[in-house]
């Protein structure tokens, strides 16, 4: 029976088939060559180190490839790592892809019918149109939104991940809409559903889920405006107004130029979008890094957070 990365604890032993999401090379103080490897299954990941390479009983393998694994789980600052013993590539047939790559917990085909509920609860006859010509009409395009994750390694890093996160999203800009009336619910709503749509491209398709060429040169933030301009352009009479806010969200969600933001906000909508971003982000890093852990009491500096962090008692 398959134990999953999340199953491990310090002092066990591990011996079973794990995707190599990365793999390289290094060079420790004293002039010895190793192995940094990262192993993945569908729960998470997990560090190891190869910390001799050339040794009996370590066959040769490459990232991406589905390796056999045998060594001993330690802990090592507050994280756990396996020391490998012995590995070797596996063959195809020796394992199922589905239990590596990481999941959404929430039924997909549900968010989806949820995302288009809210397409449809938009009045404006143009922003409708562009949504229903990218998540309707555009299949190819609902089917890597939907699979695509929201990033590489920080929140949503998952199957299933960018519809997930851009859900909670909208639907946080939902809410605003409702707290705050001087808001144009339609702009906001079709802002939030396409604010990160350019990270279909941006990343590539499990199980790399890695910066593509065009992620490198131009980012999530730019190709999405691209790509809403282009569906834009097909349809006739898309007001000029309706286009520059509409892009001008997309452009500030970052909120700070130091974020990646390429504009800062210069809208009420623009505004409730990037609190609804980072909210949703910050949270789910939040409950990734929780869900993580067993521990008990401080677990630490964060950089993310800029503070050392701790799990509230529930009781």
């Amino acid at each position: 029976m398959k134990k999953y990365i999340k199953d491990y604890k310090e002092g066990e032993r591990i011996s079973d088939i794990y995707l190599c999401k990365h793999k390289q090379s290094a060079v420790t103080k004293n002039g010895k060559p190793y192995e940094n490897v990262i192993l993945q299954d569908k729960t998470g990941t997990l560090d190891a180190k190869i910390w001799d390479p050339h040794s009996a009983g370590i066959e040769e393998f490459d990232s991406l490839d589905y390796i056999e694994v045998f060594g001993d789980v330690n802990s090592f600052q507050g994280a756990l790592q396996v020391n490998v013993k012995r590995v070797r590539r596996c063959r195809e047939g020796e394992y199922n892809p589905a239990d590596y790559l990481p999941v959404s917990s929430k039924d997909i085909d549900g968010m989806k019918e949820e995302l288009l509920h809210l397409i449809d609860s938009i009045q404006n006859q143009y922003l409708q149109t562009l949504l229903r010509n990218l998540f309707v009409k555009d299949e190819k395009f609902m089917k890597a939104f939907s699979q695509s994750s929201a990033a590489k390694t920080v929140h949503h890093g998952f199957v299933g991940g960018l519809l997930e996160h851009t859900l909670s999203v909208t639907k946080l800009c939902d809410f605003y809409s409702r707290q705050y009336p001087l808001l144009n619910r339609d702009l906001l709503i079709c802002a939030a559903i396409c604010h990160d749509i350019g990270k279909t491209k941006e990343l590539s398709p499990f199980p790399q889920n890695d910066y593509t060429d065009d992620g490198q040169f131009l980012g999530h933030i730019v190709i999405g405006v691209e790509m809403v301009g282009e569906k834009m352009r097909e349809i006739e009479g898309f007001p000029k107004v309706l286009s520059n806010e509409l892009k001008h969200c997309i452009l500030s969600h970052h909120g700070e130029y130091e974020f990646g933001a390429p504009k800062k906000p210069a809208i009420m909508e623009a505004m409730a979008l990037y609190f609804a971003d980072n909210t949703d982000a910050k949270m789910q890093i939040f409950t990734e890094l929780l869900n993580g852990t067993t521990e008990t009491g401080w677990l630490g500096y964060n950089r993310l957070f800029d503070s050392n962090v701790i799990r509230t008692k529930l009781d």
